[in-house]
């Protein structure tokens, strides 16, 4: 049996910008999606904190040490500026491999500056 689980989550990041007339994504700081372990043009889920919408998209790149989280495309009719938003990532592991995981969660500030890093048992900062 094959399951879907969380494999990481950027932990109520701050959108800094919308841009509807972009074709797609949504652009995250290279260094927030380095500890997320999130990949250039990787699926991703956003659940807006701020007004409940939820949607999938893509991640690509945006500047490291940025902060800069902006949506994309169609999708920035459901984030704004200053929006609250979840930004998670899945993998599919069959049933042992999802016995034992435990996803990366990135904890960060008003200005999606890391706080800290969740990793399973092991917190790093």
């Amino acid at each position: 049996m094959q399951r879907i689980m969380l494999k990481s989550k950027l932990h109520r990041v701050t959108v800094t910008d919308s841009n509807l007339d972009y074709e797609g994504s949504v652009a995250i700081d290279a260094s927030l999606m380095e500890r997320a372990g999130i990949l250039p043009f990787e699926k991703v889920e956003i659940y807006n904190v701020t007004n409940g919408n939820r949607f999938e998209t893509y991640a690509i790149t945006a500047p490291g040490n940025s902060g800069e989280v902006c949506i994309n495309g169609a999708a920035a009719h459901l984030a704004k500026r200053e929006d609250v938003v979840i930004i998670a990532s899945y993998s599919v592991m069959d049933e042992e491999e999802a016995m034992n995981h435990h996803p990366v969660i990135v904890y960060v500030d008003a200005k999606n500056t890391v706080k800290k890093v969740v990793a399973g048992t092991a917190v790093e900062s």
